[in-house]
């Protein structure tokens, strides 16, 4: 029954990341922040007036975890090693770690607009990996899933956290 209840917070996250922010936001977030968002958010990363964005501590836990999932597995992905079961294993990986920003994380609403941005990457990358992206092969969301954590250290204020070297 938990896996059921994290996929549907996942959908819904990826719901309301994927395009139905916008609707969805006059009736609050599907994922629990305690802050709106006006309409028409930023779709492209930006910084905070030439500054990065602060981070709390849950979003710089689950940022490590996918980033040290990536990594482990990119000797793999580098050399189409990694099989079908090792894409899904890494999929569910990063959702769970996605999952955990959507229920721990608590940014300011213009840090958080800005990280939706990086959340729709890596949920769109973890759906490619599990082999639910028709046409794409699982590589491309693993390459997805590391443009986002490239995204993430150039825009997001984490001193421990360095973009996958690839």
């Amino acid at each position: 029954m938990k896996s059921i209840e994290r996929n549907a917070l996942l959908l819904a996250g990826a719901l309301y990341l994927a395009g139905a922010g916008p609707a969805l936001a006059a009736g609050g977030h599907a994922h629990g922040h305690e802050h709106g968002h006006e309409h028409g958010a930023a779709a492209t990363l930006q910084l905070d007036a030439g500054k990065k964005w602060e981070t709390d501590a849950p979003l710089r836990q689950s940022m490590g975890h996918i980033r040290q999932a990536i990594a482990g597995a990119l000797p793999d992905i580098h050399d189409n090693r990694l099989s079908a079961k090792g894409y899904d294993r890494l999929a569910g990986k990063v959702e769970e770690a996605v999952g955990q920003i959507v229920a721990d994380c608590r940014l300011t609403a213009a840090a958080d607009a800005q990280l939706h941005v990086v959340v729709a990457e890596l949920l769109a990358g973890a759906e490619g990996m599990a082999g639910k992206a028709p046409g794409a092969k699982r590589r491309d969301g693993a390459v997805r899933v590391i443009g986002a954590l490239e995204k993430y250290a150039a825009h997001f204020d984490d001193p421990g956290f360095a973009p996958i070297a690839h």
